[in-house]
Parts: C-alpha cells; sequence; structure tokens
C-alpha cells in the first residue's frame, strides 16, 4: 500500500511538471506568435497585408467549395469555382457558372464569404489590428524618452508634448489655419496629452463596436424584413419554390451580398424574375446604400446616436476628431453631408436618364407604371457598387450603358467638395507610404492607365472570338466587364446565341456573365482585375507623374 502512494505521488509530481512545461511551451509560443504578429503587421504595408488576406480568403473557399456537393449533376471546373470565390471575397459578383447549380451548403458558404470580404467587415477587422499601436503605454513611455533628452539637451528646451507624434500615422493631418484655437478647445474638452492619448485608444474601440453592431443590426432587419415579404406574398416565395431554394438561405444570401455591394442572388436570373415584386426592390434599395455610398454619412449618425443615448465621451471625440482617427469611412461632419448629397444627385441623374431612355423599350416590358419606377430606381441605385439587376444589361441602351460604366468606375466615396479648403477625403491619403520611393512612387500609373492596358490585354487574349463572334465579343462589351470587375459591380452584358452571325445549333443560352465565355486566360486577367479593383484604395494617387499640358 505504500509502495502505491509512493508511485502514485510520483506519478502526481510528474503530471504536475509536465503540465507546466505544457503550459509554459504554449505561453511562450503564443508570446513568439503575439511578437511575430506585430511586428509583421506593424512593419509591413497594409496592403500586402489585405491582399494576403484577400488572397488566403479565397483559397480557403475555393477548398471549401471543392469539397462541398454541387445541387446538379454539373461540376464545375476547379478554375469557375476558384473564380466564383475570388467574385464573393472581393464582392464582386462576377460569375462564370449558373448559381443555382451551387447547393444549399455552397450558398451558406458563398454567403460567408461575401461578409468577411466586405469592406465595412474588413474596416472592423483593421480598427481591432491597429489599437494595439495606440496604447497609451506606448506614447507615456515615448514621453518620458523625449523628456529625458530635452533635460540633457538646451537647444530642445521649446519642446512641448503637443508635437510628440505616434508610432502609426494612418492618415495625415493637413495644417488648419485655426489649428492653435481647435487645439485649446480640444485641450478644454479632453484634458492633458495623456488622457487625450487614453481616449484616442478608447475611440478606436468603442468605433469598432458601433461599426459591429451597425453591421449586425441592418442585415438582422433586412433579413426580418425579406423574411416577412416572402411570408405575406405567395407570388415571390413560389419562384423560390419552383428553383427549389430554401426561404431562409435565400434572405440571408441575397440581404448580405445586397449589403455588403456584392450583387450576387442565388437564382439565374438576377433578380430579374423579381422584377414585378416592388416591395421586396424596396427593402433592398437601403440595404445597397447603408453598405457602400453612404456608410460614412450613416456611421456618424451611429456615432452621434451613441453619444446621445450612451452617453459616451469617446462618441464626442469621434464626431469632433475624426480626422486624427484616420479612419477611411469616419469622414468629416462637412464632408459626409456632400458625400451624401453627391450619392442622391447621381441617383437623379441616372433615374431621370434611365426612364427618359427606356420607359417605352422592351427593357421594361410587361410591368406598370409602378413597378417602372421602383424597376428603374432600384437599377440606378445598383449601377455604383453592387451590381444587382432587373433587366438584361445586354438590351440596355448604348448611352445608359456608357453612363453604368461611368458610375462603376468612380470610387463608392466620390463627393463633390465646391468649398476651398473644405475637409479632405482621407482616402487620398490611405495609399500613400511613407517608406515608398521616388522612383517607385513616379513609376506607378494611374487607375484608368491599368484598365486601359487591362482591356487592351483580353482584346489580345479574345481576338479570335471577336473577330468571329462580333455581336457578342465587341470593345463596348469587354470594357464593360473589366470595369465591371475593377468596381466589384458585376454587371454584364451575358452571351446570347441569338447574337451569332453564323448560328451554332449546338449552343446553349447560358445565365452567367460574359466572362464565363471568355478563356481560361481571359478569366485570369479578370481575377486579377477583381482584386486589383478591391484594393484601389491603395493607389488612387498614382500618375501623378505625369502631365498633360
Amino acid at each position: 500500500m505504500s509502495a502505491f502512494s509512493y508511485y502514485g505521488k510520483k506519478l502526481q509530481h510528474l503530471c504536475r511538471g509536465l503540465f507546466l512545461y505544457v503550459a509554459c511551451l504554449c505561453q511562450s509560443t503564443c508570446f513568439l506568435i503575439s511578437c511575430f504578429h506585430k511586428s509583421i503587421l506593424f512593419r509591413v504595408h497594409k496592403f500586402f497585408v489585405q491582399l494576403f488576406y484577400f488572397i488566403l480568403i479565397s483559397l480557403f473557399g475555393f477548398w471549401i467549395l471543392n469539397i462541398l456537393q454541387p445541387r446538379s449533376d454539373f461540376t464545375p471546373r476547379n478554375l469557375d469555382l476558384f473564380f466564383t470565390s475570388v467574385s464573393a471575397v472581393t464582392v464582386s459578383s462576377m460569375s462564370t457558372v449558373e448559381m443555382e447549380v451551387f447547393s444549399n451548403s455552397q450558398l451558406i458558404l458563398l454567403t460567408f464569404l461575401m461578409l468577411v470580404g466586405g469592406e465595412i467587415f474588413t474596416s472592423m477587422l483593421g480598427l481591432h489590428l491597429i489599437r494595439p499601436k495606440f496604447k497609451p503605454w506606448r506614447k507615456s513611455s515615448k514621453i518620458e524618452s523625449v523628456l529625458s533628452s530635452t533635460t540633457s539637451s538646451p537647444r530642445n528646451s521649446n519642446f512641448s508634448i503637443d508635437d510628440i507624434e505616434l508610432d502609426i500615422v494612418v492618415v495625415p493631418d493637413s495644417p488648419r489655419p485655426n489649428d492653435s484655437s481647435e487645439k485649446d478647445e480640444f485641450q478644454d474638452d479632453f484634458g492633458s496629452t495623456l488622457d487625450r492619448q487614453t481616449l484616442k485608444y478608447q475611440s478606436i474601440k468603442f468605433l469598432g463596436v458601433v461599426t459591429l453592431v451597425y453591421l449586425a443590426v441592418i442585415n438582422i432587419i433586412g433579413i426580418s424584413s425579406v423574411l416577412v415579404y416572402f411570408a405575406c406574398v405567395s407570388s415571390a416565395k413560389d419562384v423560390l419554390r419552383n428553383k427549389g431554394l430554401k426561404t431562409f438561405t435565400f434572405a440571408i444570401f441575397t440581404v448580405v451580398s445586397t449589403f455588403v455591394s456584392c450583387g450576387f442572388v442565388p437564382t439565374n436570373e438576377n433578380m430579374m424574375v423579381f422584377s414585378k415584386n416592388s416591395g421586396l426592390l424596396l427593402i433592398l434599395i437601403p440595404q445597397v446604400l447603408f453598405g457602400n455610398t453612404l456608410y460614412p454619412t450613416f456611421l456618424r449618425l451611429s456615432i452621434w446616436f451613441s453619444g446621445k443615448f450612451f452617453k459616451k465621451n469617446e462618441a464626442k471625440y469621434l464626431l469632433k476628431r475624426s480626422r486624427d482617427i484616420g479612419h477611411l469611412h469616419l469622414l468629416p461632419s462637412q464632408h459626409s453631408r456632400l458625400l451624401a448629397v453627391t450619392v442622391f444627385g447621381f441617383i437623379m441623374v441616372q433615374f431621370i436618364l434611365f426612364c427618359s431612355l427606356e420607359w417605352k423599350s422592351s427593357v421594361l416590358n410587361g410591368l406598370n407604371s409602378y413597378q417602372k419606377v421602383v424597376g428603374s430606381l432600384f437599377q440606378v441605385v445598383n449601377a455604383r457598387h453592387t451590381g444587382e439587376t432587373i433587366v438584361d444589361i445586354s438590351t440596355v441602351a448604348p448611352a445608359m450603358l456608357v453612363v453604368f460604366i461611368v458610375m462603376m468606375y468612380l470610387p463608392p466615396y466620390t463627393s463633390y467638395v465646391p468649398f476651398q479648403g473644405a475637409d479632405e477625403n482621407p482616402e487620398e491619403a490611405i495609399g500613400e507610404s511613407k517608406g515608398r520611393g521616388k522612383i517607385a512612387e513616379n513609376l506607378i500609373l494611374s487607375q484608368l492607365s491599368y484598365l486601359v492596358f487591362f482591356i487592351v490585354l483580353i482584346c489580345i487574349i479574345e481576338r479570335k472570338k471577336m473577330k468571329d463572334d462580333p455581336l457578342n465579343f465587341n470593345v463596348l462589351n469587354i470594357t464593360l466587364e473589366v470595369i465591371s470587375a475593377y468596381g466589384n459591380v458585376g454587371f454584364s452584358t451575358g452571351y446570347s446565341c441569338d447574337r451569332l452571325i453564323n448560328p451554332d445549333p449546338t449552343c446553349k443560352n447560358k445565365s452567367y456573365g460574359f466572362v464565363g465565355k471568355w478563356s481560361d486566360e481571359g478569366k485570369i486577367i479578370i481575377i486579377i482585375v477583381m482584386f486589383f479593383g478591391r484594393l484601389k484604395k491603395f493607389n488612387m494617387q498614382g500618375g501623378k507623374a505625369w502631365k498633360l499640358l
């Protein structure tokens, strides 16, 4: 019995020592991973961090899509599956296969890919990752080191704590004429420099929480509204029943796709099968605006509401010092108002032009006046960055196609700022890097130059098809496809066997994008364009070395 007790104690000590060893090993490993993560994250340019993120998520999506079984007997090729994964992650909704091919589990996966690839989710993730750089202890240690140097060096005696710069500057602040008065006002409101630094750190955390709540609330309201609509309108529910789609999956997929400005819809015809369901279109229109072009405006409103309701000092800081945070989507008050005016101005111009050109055409054939108004509004709202459509884009007037191309090319926060010295857009500085050399900066071209290069390259790759099938493979259709991929919109003229000059009895019309009929090389170019468009905010100032006189 004593021997059993002796060996039991030995075993207990051994297990305890092994447990402590494993715990120390795990703690050391986590510490090393954390140090490696911070050193990589804070040293590597954000462009490469986001590029790696989108490529990694795209590969993950392709791997899972390849494992899951499709709904039909048709199995998409690996290139088409990877293309679909990239299209979902970059929220582009470019398609090379019909959407009804995918099973319910694959649709859920695509919903996840669209959500984690959306701009609001990635911005929220970015806030979480950069927050450690704003920790107050970083500032205090820097102050101590600087103050010690000032005491030993008389030439730095005029140094003030306000001149200390943070380790990371997301968006550089431009000088303002009344900067001293603003500093005094800021000092009175928020106290000392260290208090302000603590408040800044807490404000970034608060902004991340507001973004998360905004993301959740808008999607929950949208999904609930769509479910209620399908429960009340039998004609809309019959469409899903005839196509074998689950109502709950359709609601989640479509609302998330609309909110993140992707434009994927589980039906082959996109929203054309719901062109007469004006109520559904009216539910989705706010989702388009809340998740894209008007997001900065409603983000400020959400922060203001949170500050009024919860009495948060962080909300006051974010609203008054939005430029200091350097968050792309948190625009100054004046800029947010001008952005809203610009967005509604673009919508009004497109709406008037679309109705004047297509009101009596076959594009809106079969719709009454009310349905035409709602359908036209839905179409032009989606032309900026979402890409859902109730009409066949190939039948739209060429003048309207050119307008769509211009709208798709414009960045989401394009705004009219007529006043000299008005608040600048943080997007202008987001692509600038301190370490970028002068030679490399001069070699970078403008966005339009790259698009021209991609269009010319695709025309070279698809030159045989352009010669044999000029009605489908024409320069306008190719340009629209490339600009749509660049703008992460998803508008496409598609491919029609009826437009063949030499009829082919084996040709079958498919309900996917025009790029689905391109060669593998052309599809790879579009994949590159989708990544390029998703990361275009990092090169909005390219091409400055070129002067047109």
